[in-house]
């Protein structure tokens, strides 16, 4: 005959702690040493790029801001006031500078901004070797850049470049690309956008990608040509990219100085190729005048903030 079964006690042995009892509660201290060694690697990457960030980007903007109104003479710093912006304001390589700047982000714009994109159009329609086709595109910037300058100063050399062996070949008169005031600032736009144009039609296919194939479809059906579909298609489903990346160049081209200085030693023919950071680089450097050259930064930064703000205003405006 078995043993009778005694009933097991409910009760919680000294020194033990049931789930869900108020001892299984973490401390908030030690909660947020769990999820602060959890994510320590996202931590550090996050608190290096703040750190970058800090020193070479925000620090030097606020020490640019100080400068332009601060002198320094003798080994003295003493507050200027406007003079240096009155400085910069009255010299006459001030407007030229501005006046070439304008007149290369034009060229600029207009060859750097339609032709990526127009390059990309071709490139989507290819079905094959596509990924051997964008190599060769984006090869250019993977080139060191003052190799691609020099590269180009090759070919526009008036005696022995290619350029004016082409020209020669088709009976057409030689040029001065570089040392003519009436070329030189095309001959720049035209070499920066050889170079820089391969990120730009990549981002344009990508998003050329993206569309869909229907939208072609009904816009074929409907008896519209090549030029009608990419008016009435592509351009709408990819104006967020084409809006964006028109700001990020006109703020790139507005800061414009390795391609005239490398080409054409920074001013050109009568100063022709004098652009705005090419001033603040003669102001700080030739001039030893490192308020002037703050003050003239101190405008370029006001200025195309000015303008990223307002572009942005009209942006959501035109989205609302």
């Amino acid at each position: 005959m078995s043993a009778p079964t005694l009933p097991t006690s409910t009760a919680a042995k000294p020194g033990t702690h049931r789930p869900g009892g108020a001892g299984a509660a973490r401390s908030p201290r030690a909660s947020f040493a769990r999820e602060l060694r959890r994510n320590l690697t996202a931590h550090g990457f996050l608190i290096g790029a703040v750190l970058c960030f800090s020193f070479f980007s925000w620090y030097p903007m606020v020490r640019e801001f100080f400068l332009a109104f601060q002198k320094t003479e003798d080994g003295r710093t003493t507050w200027a006031g406007w003079s240096n912006l009155t400085t910069v304001y009255n010299d006459p390589a001030f407007w030229q500078a501005w006046q070439n700047t304008l007149l290369f982000t034009a060229l600029a714009l207009g060859l750097g901004f339609v032709v990526p994109f127009v390059v990309a159009l071709v490139l989507n329609e290819f079905r094959h070797a596509q990924g051997y086709l964008r190599l060769l595109v984006y090869l250019p910037v993977m080139l060191p850049p003052v190799a691609s300058v020099l590269l180009f100063k090759y070919l526009y050399d008036p005696g022995y470049g290619l350029f004016n062996e082409i020209l020669g070949f088709l009976h057409l008169p030689e040029q001065q690309w570089l040392q003519d005031p009436g070329t030189a600032m095309l001959s720049v736009a035209v070499a920066a956008t050889w170079m820089n144009m391969g990120g730009a039609t990549l981002i344009y296919l990508a998003a050329l990608q993206g569309i869909p194939g229907e939208l072609y479809e009904a816009a074929e059906l409907d008896g519209a040509g090549v030029l009608r579909r990419i008016w009435h298609v592509t351009v709408p489903q990819t104006r967020l990219i084409l809006s964006l990346m028109l700001l990020m160049q006109i703020i790139a081209t507005m800061q414009v100085f390795t391609e005239p200085f490398l080409l054409t030693n920074g001013a050109g023919p009568e100063g022709s190729t004098t652009t705005v950071v090419y001033l603040i680089y003669q102001y700080a450097f030739n001039f030893n005048d490192y308020g002037a050259a703050a003050a003239l930064g101190l405008v370029l930064l006001v200025l195309l903030a000015g303008f990223s703000a307002a572009y942005v205003k009209l942006s959501r405006a035109e989205d609302e």
